[in-house]
This record gives structure tokens, sequence and C-alpha cells, in this order.
């Protein structure tokens, strides 16, 4: 039985503490603020709440299996799921408006025609087609395995099967997802359907490979889910699972440094009291669940140590706003769970979030999540409405920003102003609080292709004994693979390094 020192408490780490109690481990969790769960936080006031992290969870199977793994109760016995139909509705810059079905590719197909025309539906489905071939592809080594240690085959091997497109005298095949938009959708709503999946997630799809058409496809083949009382009960489900399995959890516990002896991780320094004097932790294993800046200020002199560079480039991520509406009047009967109103001005939204930033301020490209959950609201004659859109990292908000999300949200939800009790704003500095990630930065799947810059740093590190997990760690952000980075550290752990996944 080994002595195993979590850093942080959010989502990945919880999910590879209860696996390695299980395995027989003792297991301490130190987390520096007073609750559990990362960015999966909730905001209650008057009778509301509202989840301040993810409001849907895509690929259930990833916390049912950690579920079956740590315990008899399966997950469906600690929270309920509720799969979200229709998956999306779309409203476009020019007033069409399409509600795609959950996890059905023919009722996809037909809603995309019956509002788009023109053979839309099709396009779309073939599209899906071909996003499957780059699911297949890349599932196991980028979701299911550690990082290869011949990273370089997933950094230039570009997955998806791009249709050949002649453009000016020449035969090309689509790169970005801006291309596949363009060459293969052929439709600027099309485009905005796609490229939306890459904005939800912080990529530019004028960069982000190809082979990111895997982020719409995971939706469309494993469905759109809630969980009932909001996200915040999946990590209360995942927490009380650890406690369960006997993982010892500390918090307010700073971690200001990883001790060292022998050359391996041994142990964590902890923050010093109100006298000033801190403390020594020893532990036969460290896992690391916080943000690469985080771990090289602990870790001095040792920056690398997560492999970042063996893996390319990193870039800057954006983070995200997040206002939350306390509405007076009942939620419509048949209103969708999801609504994303697109921008008008594409070329002007993308510069501001990953380019130079300037350029006329426009409505960003707004979701609104308006959950038929009635424990979010005080009663029935109440409505609880999330509305989340991209910034840039470390990016302060004003007023004005607000507005133009308000504005953008009034297209889905008619008389939104008039119905307004109070909100509440969520900016990068609190997902910074919350998570511990400078500028409020938010982790990105990993992708395979465009050199390696969507790849994220292997569990193992350069130091023995020192492994990372969550959403800055292999195979990247968003709440399922949180969850695989946990199965993948535990099995690197308690299998060794020749661990390859589960078969």
């Amino acid at each position: 039985m080994a002595r195993i020192a979590v850093i942080g408490a959010g989502m990945g780490a919880m999910a590879a503490a209860a696996r390695l109690a299980v395995a027989g481990h003792r297991v301490v969790v130190y987390e520096r603020t007073e609750t559990y769960g990362g960015a999966v936080r909730r905001f209650a006031r008057d009778g509301f709440s509202f989840d301040t992290g993810p409001g849907l969870l895509p690929l259930p199977a990833v916390y049912r299996d950690l579920f079956v793994k740590t315990g008899k109760q399966p997950l469906e016995e600690c929270v309920e799921l509720v799969q979200v139909d229709p998956s999306a509705r779309h409203v476009f810059p020019d007033g069409t408006e399409v509600s795609l079905p959950n996890a059905s590719r023919a009722g996809v197909v037909a809603a995309l025609d019956g509002a788009l025309g023109g053979g839309a539906g099709g396009r779309w489905g073939d599209f899906l087609v071909r996003a499957r071939e780059a699911w297949d592809r890349t599932r196991r080594p980028l979701l299911e395995e550690p990082l290869w240690p011949n990273w370089q085959v997933l950094a230039e091997r570009e997955p998806y099967p791009a249709v050949p497109h002649r453009r000016l005298l020449r035969t090309r095949r689509a790169g970005t997802l801006a291309e596949v938009g363009a060459w293969e959708l052929r439709d600027p709503r099309l485009t905005a359907l796609l490229e939306s999946h890459a904005l939800a997630h912080g990529l530019d799809p004028r960069t982000a490979p190809a082979g990111a058409a895997v982020l719409p496809y995971m939706e469309h083949a494993f469905g759109t889910w809630r969980v009932s009382g909001g996200m915040r009960e999946l990590a209360r489900a995942v927490y009380e699972r650890c406690v369960a399995r006997k993982v010892e959890f500390v918090f307010g516990a700073e971690v200001t440094g990883i001790v060292e002896k022998d050359g391996r991780a041994a142990g964590v320094e902890l923050a010093g009291d109100a006298s000033g004097r801190g403390s020594v932790v020893e532990a036969d294993l460290v896992v690391s669940g916080v943000a690469p800046a985080v771990l090289d200020r602990v870790l001095p002199g040792t920056a690398g140590a997560r492999g970042a560079d063996e893996v390319g480039p990193r870039r800057g991520m954006p983070s995200r706003l997040t206002v939350l509406l306390a509405l007076r009047g009942a939620r419509p009967e048949g209103t969708a769970h999801r609504t994303v109103v697109h921008t008008a001005d594409r070329e002007g939204e993308l510069e501001r979030l990953f380019g130079a930033g300037a350029g006329p301020a426009s409505a960003p490209t707004v979701t609104v999540l308006r959950p038929d959950d009635p424990a979010l609201v005080p009663d029935p004659g109440h409505e609880a409405v999330t509305l989340t859109a991209a910034v840039p990292a470390g990016a302060s908000v004003s007023e004005a920003e607000v507005d133009r999300v308000l504005d953008a949200a009034g297209r889905a939800v008619p008389a939104l102003r008039d119905r307004v009790l109070w909100h509440e704003v969520r900016t990068p500095a609190d997902i910074a609080g919350d998570t511990g990630a400078p500028g409020g930065a938010v982790p990105a799947p990993a992708l395979a292709a465009a050199d390696g810059r969507l790849l994220h740093p292997s569990n193992s590190t350069r130091v023995p004994g020192l492994f990372t997990v969550g959403g800055w760690s292999h195979p990247g952000g968003g709440l399922p693979h949180a969850g695989m980075s946990g199965a993948l550290v535990a099995g690197l752990i308690v299998e060794g390094p020749d661990f390859r996944g589960s078969q």
C-alpha cells in the first residue's frame, strides 16, 4: 500500500483518488479552497441555483465506468441523468432557427433539410460519417491510452478524411475546421453550427485541425445529458464515492511545494499557519491536479517536469463569461434546454478572442441554458437561466460586454430583460479563483494533428513518483476527458509504466 498525496480536488483528481483507494492505496487530497469539484461549482441565491461550470454532460459512460469500478452502487443510483432533447436549438443571424434531435442522425438530417433547405441536412450527415472515421482513428490513442512516447505520430497525422476540393486550379483537402465548413458544408449556417463546437471548447476554428470534427460527432453519437439538481450533483456523487472508499480530504490546504528525495517525489509542503510555519507531508507518490503554471511554482527549478515541451508549443486559452439570470415567469412548455445564438460578426468575434482584439464590439455567440428542473428555482413561477460566451483568459468584463450577451440571449428568450429579477456575472477572475488556472483559462480536449499544439502533457512526468491528472493533462479538458485522465493515472500507478489502457 502506497501513501499518495493528491493536489487539488477537481473532477479528474477525485476520479483518480477513488480508483487508487479501491486498489488499496492510502490517498489524501489537499485542496486549497474549501470545497471540491474544481470548476464544477454552484451559485445559489433566493431559492435559485445555477451551475457556474459545465452545464451539460457528454459521454456519461466515463462516470458510469468510474462508479462501476469503485463500488457496487452505480452512477444512476447516486444522481439522476436526463437525456436532453432536443440536443440544441440554433438561432442564426439571418433569423433561421433549427432544433436538432439528440443522438439521431436521421432526425438531425431531416431537421436541417427542413430549416435550411438546399441539401443542408445531407451535407451535414455526410460530414458526420467522415467525423466518425476521425473518431475511430483517434479514440484509443487520445482518450484510452497514456500519451504515446512517439507522440509525433499523433501530431503529424490528420485523422479527418477530408473531401478533395478544387481550388485555384489545385486539388486541396481541408486542413482546419474552418476549411471543412467552407469547402464541405458550403452554408454559413452549417459553418456556424460546426464552429460553435470549437468555440465552446475555446478553440479557434481557423487554426483548429479538421480532426476537431470529433467534437460535434461525440455529441451526435453519445447524446447530451443533464444532471437533475445541476452538474454540482455529479461532483457531490464523485466526492461521496471517494469518501466511501476512505479517501481523506483536507480543505483549505494550499500546497506550496513538492518534496523530492533521492530524485523522486516524496511528499508535499503545505502553506504555513498564522505563525508562518508550514508543514511537510510525506508520501510515496504525488498526483497533481493543478494547472501547469501552478505546478511549476510548487516544483521550482524543474520547469518542463510535466513533459509539456515534449508535446509541442502550448497556446493561450480563452476563458468564459457567465451570466446567471433569475427570471420571473415560468419556463414555457417545450422550451429547449440549450439554445445557441450565433454571432452576426464571425470574423470580429474570432479576432477578439484569438487575435489582436481590435475592431468594433458586437454581440458574441452565446449559449443559453434553460433547464427544466424544479430543484433550481424557488417555485414553478420562476426560471433559472445561464448564459455563457467565450472571452480571452485574463480579460476584465465591462458592463457593455454583459449587455451584449443579454442582447444576444434576447433572441432566444422573449422579453428577457423585462423578466430579470437579478443577475450575477461570473468572469475569468472567478474561474481563476475556483480552479487556480492563471487568467481563468479553460483547457480544451486533446486533438491530433496541428503539430501537437492541442495535445496535453503526459500523465507521467520526468520526476519519478509525480503524475499529473485533470483537464491540463492528457487527454485534456471537459468533464469526460477529466474522468478519463483519472483512469489513466490510476492505471499507470497500479499497473506500472507499461499500462496501455483498458482493453
